[in-house]
């Protein structure tokens, strides 16, 4: 499942071939893929038809684009404050793709949105190419359009440009990610004093802290040099902000590799593949050698999934 340096990878490509552009018209392939719009496809097209996406915006593995009318009728008002956005959850294998028109469609083509023409910013010559298309083999994803609400806290709702300090009603449960600017990590570690659960049940809880998965947990605590079911009650500051500093640096550098793509499930806009898995340290490497002390990477189960850790360098305390 694509993880928070995935999805951001996505989001950054958003921001720059499709925010500032109006939504045309839309097609739904598969009426499974918007099985979470409140009043169905009916109502999700005609949400969205006419409407010009303001921004790209990410909290955790959450993608949505700010909507509001188009340019010439939007207001300052509402350009400042949108009251909806097109939520993009990617789920197993969602794929947000930039496609030019008279490319042929995805074998798992699900959704379609037109948008109006535009040009490169960087290349004012180059038109961009006309399509979004929502390609989903499994069908875990989908979108739908969402109310936005004011954030608790104040801050942007999470990663964008223009930074509005709202987020979707669907996302609103989930915490700050790690490379969110506003992630307190102080309100992190008091959290982990509190509560008596292993140190990796608590980085995959969604409610704590959002967008980390299995990969970039396993990583973040060979980083660290904890065993995964050590109890968040037992680390002292120290070791606790040294595993959310971990799991901020791997992540950081996963995205500037472009994430992890273990197949051809998860690519960028462009349908480009990231190759984050070439520096995998703990992750998917059972039986070979610890890049760190030599010992053997060792991989037992852990809630329906694998962990895999070095039984030397992250012994439990």
């Amino acid at each position: 499942m694509p993880e928070l340096p995935e999805a951001e990878v996505v989001r950054r490509g958003l921001q720059r071939w499709v925010a500032g552009r109006t939504i045309e018209s839309v097609e739904i392939y598969d009426p499974r893929s918007v099985r979470r719009q409140i009043d169905g496809p009916a109502s999700f097209i005609a949400d969205l038809t006419g409407a010009r996406i303001l921004d790209a915006v990410r909290r955790g593995k959450f993608l949505w684009l700010p909507l509001g009318a188009p340019e010439a009728e939007t207001s300052p008002a509402e350009i400042a404050s949108p009251r909806h956005a097109l939520m993009a959850h990617l789920g197993m294998s969602g794929q947000m793709l930039v496609k030019d028109a008279d490319l042929p469609d995805e074998r798992h083509l699900r959704i379609r949105l037109t948008l109006s023409p535009a040009c490169d910013p960087d290349q004012p010559d180059r038109p961009l190419p006309r399509e979004l298309r929502f390609v989903d083999q499994r069908i875990f994803g989908g979108m739908f359009v969402d109310s936005l609400r004011p954030t608790d806290d104040g801050a942007p709702g999470g990663q964008s440009l223009h930074g509005y300090p709202l987020v979707p009603e669907h996302a609103a449960h989930i915490g700050r990610d790690p490379l969110d600017p506003a992630f307190d990590i102080g309100r992190i570690q008091q959290r982990f004093k509190a509560s008596r659960t292993g140190i990796k049940r608590a980085l995959l809880n969604q409610g704590l802290v959002s967008g980390i998965g299995n990969i970039y947990a396993d990583e973040a605590l060979w980083e660290a040099k904890l065993h995964y079911e050590q109890p968040t009650n037992t680390l002292g500051p120290r070791r606790s902000r040294r595993i959310l500093e971990a799991v901020q640096a791997v992540m950081g550098r996963a995205l500037e590799a472009g994430g992890t793509s273990f197949d051809s499930l998860y690519v960028n806009v462009n349908g480009e593949s990231g190759y984050f898995t070439r520096f995998l340290h703990s992750y998917g490497r059972e039986g070979k050698p610890c890049h760190r002390c030599g010992a053997l990477i060792v991989r037992e189960r852990f809630m329906n999934r694998s962990s895999y850790f070095c039984p030397k360098c992250q012994r439990r305390r």
